[in-house]
């Protein structure tokens, strides 16, 4: 019990580096970049649909990457596991 919990506690603790996600941002910066100067030349002619679409998915995928990484603070929750542990530990007095 001593175990698991030190090991919940370092991995909800630990993060990536930030650095990890100046990346992520700037990829998604240069996609948008080369998205945006294929549909302005005219080779890509898509429609304004197109390319909310591609933002929305890319912010998505951003703020999911974000949000499993702080489930403590974003949409994604793991309080479940909370209760599980605190139950385990009553179940032991």
């Amino acid at each position: 019990m001593f175990d698991i919990t030190t090991t919940r506690t370092v991995a909800f603790q630990t993060h990536q580096p930030s650095v990890v996600f100046l990346m992520l941002a700037l990829v998604m910066l240069a996609c948008s970049l080369l998205a945006g100067y294929a549909m302005g030349t005219g080779e890509g002619r898509g429609s304004r649909l197109h390319a909310f679409c591609f933002a929305a998915v890319l912010a998505l995928s951003f703020f999911v990457i974000l949000d499993l990484e702080y489930p403590r603070i974003g949409l994604i929750r793991v309080d479940w596991m909370d209760r599980v542990l605190e139950d385990v530990r009553s179940g032991m007095k």
